[in-house]
């Protein structure tokens, strides 16, 4: 089997030093000429990796997050988190078969308002961080630990009576969106040994970016501050799966998101990240990926910020060699310098993406039906 993400001479499955298995996943096949599925492909979860899944709607692009978020849940050594803002990788968790991996779905995630960055909660709130009100959120978020103590220390705050009003009023809002909470999801919960599917598909941007920035951050943290303290080495590496993540790139989530894309892997940090919109997310983005897992695109702009992060070794063009067929990929691994045609395989778990359909629903089904079946996938 070819390895995605791992160098030739690591193919073996075990460390020859220290004899551990190398924990890999199944992706999918290649992709024949004649388009019938040829050799097994895998993908590394040995070593962290910052990958990106990207294609337009319908390409595929979801099933594939599910499919590597799938195998990552197998592997050991790992802790696979999903950010799933549209309520599709619950099917992690279904109980159904042999096949089934290790999954729990946190439905209404919460974090602690102090695991954010105190200079993100004026841009959270929808403030101006230079503006009266938005320097008294900052400086709440500075000196408390928890929102309902931030909406106290603005009450108190010794400024002006507008100023005072717009802030609290901020906070309210804050407050109002329910992802707030001093015993909010806590870092050592999410490197256990399940996979752990964070559920945002009812939750508005903003809060569903300041989930993401916490769990982002603090996984980060925790690896990075293992790097000085061997002793709180945690016993699996964190793989962050983000779903839309163009949402988040442009959110109050960015900071924590290119941190770990750009110093995840020193700590032993990954990130999975999917778009429909490669053109929306920042340059660093597609450039710091070592793995680029590209389905059908067809706007223009989303081609040209591939293009212009294109790798020298590809032979041809990202344009030429993009594929048409749903469930088809151009997968570039630099670590190996090399690019690769592959059909992704079929998930074992259920996928829960897909568009309604009238005739499903006046057949008496759920409108949806199995995306692999009816030639789509989100």
């Amino acid at each position: 089997m070819h390895v995605l993400g791992r160098t030739a001479g690591e193919f073996e499955s075990r460390n020859p030093q220290t004899g551990a298995t190398r924990p890999t996943g199944r992706l999918g096949t290649y992709r024949a000429r004649d388009g019938s599925d040829a050799a097994p492909v895998g993908i590394d979860f040995d070593e962290p990796h910052a990958a990106f899944v990207v294609g337009k709607r319908g390409s595929g692009k979801s099933y594939t997050l599910g499919v590597l978020a799938e195998a990552a849940a197998r592997a050991d050594g790992v802790a696979p988190v999903v950010v799933d803002p549209m309520g599709v990788f619950s099917g992690l968790a279904a109980a159904s078969s042999p096949t089934d991996v290790a999954a729990t779905v946190v439905e209404t995630p919460a974090v602690a308002a102090d695991s954010l960055p105190p200079a993100s909660w004026p841009g959270l709130v929808g403030l101006d961080s230079e503006s009266p009100a938005g320097t008294i959120v900052w400086q709440a978020a500075t000196e408390e630990n928890s929102l309902s103590a931030m909406r106290t220390y603005v009450a108190d705050a010794d400024a002006g009576e507008t100023a005072r009003r717009a802030a609290r009023n901020h906070l309210r809002l804050a407050d109002s969106w329910g992802v707030f909470d001093p015993a909010g999801l806590a870092v050592d919960e999410l490197l256990g040994g399940e996979a752990t599917v964070l559920d945002l598909s009812e939750t508005p941007d903003a809060p569903a970016n300041a989930v993401c920035a916490a769990v982002a951050g603090g996984l980060y943290e925790r690896c990075a501050s293992a790097v000085s303290s061997p002793l709180e080495e945690p016993t699996r590496l964190p793989w962050l799966f983000v779903d839309e993540a163009h949402a988040f790139f442009d959110g109050v989530a960015a900071d924590a998101l290119r941190t770990v894309l750009t110093r995840g892997r020193a700590p032993g940090m990954s990130l999975v990240a999917a778009t429909q919109r490669p053109s929306a997310l920042p340059d660093v983005a597609v450039s710091q990926a070592d793995l680029l897992v590209a389905h059908r695109l067809t706007m223009q702009a989303d081609v040209d910020a591939l293009t212009a992060a294109q790798p020298t070794y590809l032979a041809g063009t990202i344009r030429e060699r993009l594929p048409t067929r749903t469930g088809d990929a151009l997968v570039v691994d630099d670590t190996t310098e090399s690019a690769h045609a592959v059909r992704i395989r079929e998930r074992d778990t259920p996928h829960g993406g897909g568009n309604p359909r009238a005739s499903r629903v006046a057949d008496g089904a759920d409108g949806r039906g199995d995306r692999r079946e009816s030639g789509e996938s989100t």
